[in-house]
């Protein structure tokens, strides 16, 4: 893969569970309610990060491949 998916997304995870943590407390929510939303809203992004960064990673490896037979094809043809 071009990208790590498992550390980016985790990252993503952990930013998305403090940022929402913050948020609610900040909001005056009951501990476990913060906790709760922020445990929902850390799966969610974790998902949506994998599903993202799989995307982006297979546009780009297409995009090289494709970019490389080009290459092949103009040397081959001139």
């Amino acid at each position: 893969m071009l990208f790590h998916v498992r550390a980016i997304a985790v990252s993503t995870a952990i930013t998305f569970f403090f940022g929402i943590s913050l948020i609610g407390w900040a909001g005056g929510l009951d501990p476990s309610t913060c906790c709760k939303r922020a445990v929902i809203g850390a799966a969610i992004a974790y998902i949506a990060t994998v599903l993202a960064v799989r995307a982006i990673s297979a546009i780009l490896i297409h995009s090289m491949i494709a970019n490389k037979i080009a290459k092949k094809e103009q040397k081959g043809g001139s």
